[in-house]
């Protein structure tokens, strides 16, 4: 029996839609981090991007479980001496742009190089339940309704 290894031509992507309002942000991620690898199908090859496409909306109403949303600071540098800068998770999510924690949260679950690169522009983050891919007819996943874990935070 010879071992099967996915080609471009085997691969089918399918359009998936989660709804982030009250899931766990690191559960939401991980099964994210699994989908857009390709690693729930059966045809699951390591080195080709097999997973499908992901459309996550209403990501500013994502929960943090203990107190990360003040404990977690997200850093970066400006590039200049000195320049180094930090947001708390609760900043991040009450600014302008709420849906980097969650995609934040996946770019550190899926590996880095090429092919991270590549598995990250299959995933579309919205804040607000408005998303721009309905000609696409996605599936909607319900993450909250998996396990009760997913929904369950102690603030």
């Amino acid at each position: 029996m010879k071992t099967f290894s996915a080609t471009p031509a085997d691969i089918e992507k399918k359009w998936f839609v989660i709804d982030a309002e009250g899931v766990v942000l690191g559960r939401l991620a991980a099964l994210i981090a699994t989908r857009l690898r390709g690693k729930h199908k059966p045809s699951y090859t390591p080195h080709m991007d097999c997973g499908d496409n992901i459309i996550v909306i209403n990501a500013e109403k994502v929960k943090l479980s203990g107190k990360k949303m003040d404990d977690k600071i997200y850093y970066w540098h400006t590039g200049h001496p000195g320049g180094i800068k930090q947001r708390t998770a609760r900043e991040l999510l009450e600014g302008e742009h709420a849906e980097r924690v969650v995609t934040k949260a996946v770019k550190r679950m899926v590996p880095s190089g090429p092919l991270g690169n590549a598995v990250m522009k299959n995933l579309r983050v919205f804040v607000g339940a408005e998303h721009s891919h309905a000609a696409q007819n996605p599936e909607v996943i319900d993450v909250a309704a998996m396990n009760i874990k997913n929904t369950r935070s102690r603030a």
